[in-house]
């Protein structure tokens, strides 16, 4: 069988990987000429070592991502810096760290010996994912994290602390409006697993160097066509036209603006209409990243730690992370970046990127002063993605990989995977789309 499938990021190189398993002849076309989609690494023109649009963590019960990684002969021991789930604020006020317990003892004990929260607060949080568990991780219909938080006694204290930056890390939507099932599902997967499932990966190489760039490397008959936009779609019998060319079936592993590009102009139908209106109906929120390229390496004690939001003095921070903690060393010298991440980032928008840039600075300095003076700041990058996830927000109608219209199949975080946008969510889309396909 002979398929195309539009778009290298992790949906779509994981559709190909799994299409050369089940020995289907696989053309990529991507339009940028980097591998990876919206997980890849940029050149800035500013800093000297090479960044990633947006700094990302893994976990540990990511398992398909982990073993796609394997089938490709990579070794995530080696390209990952792996750690017991350690939250830590920079200014010091609070602390959860998971021992190398086994599960869920781990996380009982993590929560027993916190900082900075109550005994009664402690006591709430336990009583609450319990009551989760024993739910099977289930919710009611249509609840937000914050009406299911507030349904669970949580304090406002606890919920700034601990449940926001949690959510807002994993769901990239804020907890008004996040979806507490599909948040849920994520506890489940990560809290509710074994020990390791909660471990925090962080890439110590850049996101295209990761994995993607493997890809070609590993079957040389997967053709991969670079700088290569695919305009239109057309159906021709039981065949796809894709850039002039005739396929078997097509795996469309854009996002959802180029997929609705793509698939509009195709058969009408009443399944078709409600298909497109269903991808019509998403939002989306922005992530920013700041990465400051300084004289010298830091050297915190942790790779990544918390930051305490306050946008009236622009600190919009959320997670500050320490790259020559975790990044390979290049031939010529350490990393000495720090790239602070910022989910829904939207209110930055309405200012200059120079005042978010001296905001989050000052941020910096003053919530990291326990740990000495900030190196001086020789240059900075602020990458914003405008569209980086869509808002996962309750009642979200999200599509199945297998679309109304003949050999043509979509692939992407923003299906639906029982995930937010996360990375592990593009990657078993992907799988499922390439399955279907060889049904």
């Amino acid at each position: 069988m002979k398929v195309a499938v539009v778009g290298a990021g992790w949906a779509g190189l994981s559709a190909a990987v799994e299409l050369r398993k089940q020995q289907c002849q696989v053309t990529v076309f991507e339009a940028s000429h980097t591998l990876g989609g919206r997980a890849r690494r940029v050149q800035s023109p500013a800093i000297t070592p090479v960044i990633d649009n947006g700094q990302h963590i893994l976990l540990g019960a990511y398992s398909q991502t982990l073993a796609l990684m394997q089938t490709l002969g990579l070794n995530d021991t080696d390209l990952f810096l792996r750690e017991h789930l350690h939250l830590e604020s920079a200014d010091g006020s609070f602390c959860l760290r998971t021992k190398a317990l086994p599960a869920p003892l781990h996380l009982l004990h993590a929560v027993i010996t916190a900082k900075g929260l109550s005994l009664r607060e402690k006591l709430k949080l336990i009583l609450l994912t319990r009551k989760l568990q024993n739910a099977n991780w289930r919710v009611k219909p249509g609840l937000s994290v914050a009406a299911w938080l507030h349904q669970g006694g949580q304090s406002q204290h606890v919920i700034q602390q601990f449940w926001q930056p949690l959510c807002l890390a994993a769901m990239n939507t804020p907890i008004m409006t996040a979806c507490a099932q599909l948040f849920a599902h994520v506890l489940k997967d990560s809290l509710g697993g074994k020990q390791e499932a909660s471990d925090t990966l962080i890439p110590r190489v850049d996101l295209s160097a990761l994995w993607p760039d493997q890809v070609a490397l590993w079957d040389s008959s997967l053709q991969i066509h670079m700088g290569q936009p695919v305009r239109q779609l057309m159906q021709q019998g039981s065949a796809v036209l894709v850039n002039d060319e005739i396929f078997d079936a097509v795996v469309v592993a854009s996002n959802v603006p180029s997929a609705l590009r793509l698939l509009t102009p195709l058969a009408d139908t009443p399944q078709a209409s409600n298909y497109l209106q269903c991808l019509r109906n998403f939002d989306y929120l922005p992530i920013a990243t700041l990465t400051l390229q300084l004289a010298k390496p830091w050297g915190l004690p942790r790779a990544m730690m918390m930051l305490h939001e306050d946008p009236i003095r622009l600190h919009f921070g959320q997670w500050l992370f320490d790259r020559s903690v975790f990044i390979m060393p290049g031939p010529k010298q350490a990393d000495t970046t720090l790239s602070v991440v910022i989910s829904d980032a939207r209110q930055t928008m309405s200012h200059t990127k120079a005042q978010v840039i001296d905001g989050i600075i000052e941020q910096i300095t003053e919530q990291a002063q326990r740990f000495g003076p900030m190196p001086t700041v020789q240059a900075n990058e602020l990458i914003i993605e405008k569209r980086a996830s869509f808002a996962a927000t309750p009642g979200l109608q999200r599509p199945d990989c297998q679309t109304p219209w003949p050999q043509v199949y979509v692939a992407g975080d923003w299906t639906d995977t029982g995930y937010p946008g996360v990375l592990e969510g593009a990657v078993r889309s992907g799988q499922q789309a390439a399955r279907l396909v060889c049904l």
